[in-house]
């Protein structure tokens, strides 16, 4: 016995040529404009829970880093 065939009705136009699309690589490999992304050691990622706190940190790390660094420029110029 032959099996019929049967055809799949799936809207898509002809001119739609499925085959030449290319895979998109997922992952860290995936290009994403605009961002950068860290891989933190374990130890350091166990005290973050999320991207926000690790940019909170940051932020407040580079702010009193440049406020130690005025305060430093400003007592050598008083001697």
């Amino acid at each position: 016995m032959k099996k019929d065939k049967t055809t799949i009705q799936d809207g898509l136009r002809p001119e739609y040529d499925l085959k030449s699309l290319q895979v998109r690589k997922m992952g860290t490999e995936r290009k994403q404009f605009g961002r950068f992304i860290v891989q933190l050691e374990p130890d350091v990622a166990e005290v973050f829970p999320d991207a926000t706190s690790v940019n909170e940190a940051l932020r407040f790390l580079i702010r009193i880093t440049k406020e130690s660094s005025e305060i430093s420029q400003h007592i050598g110029s008083d001697v």
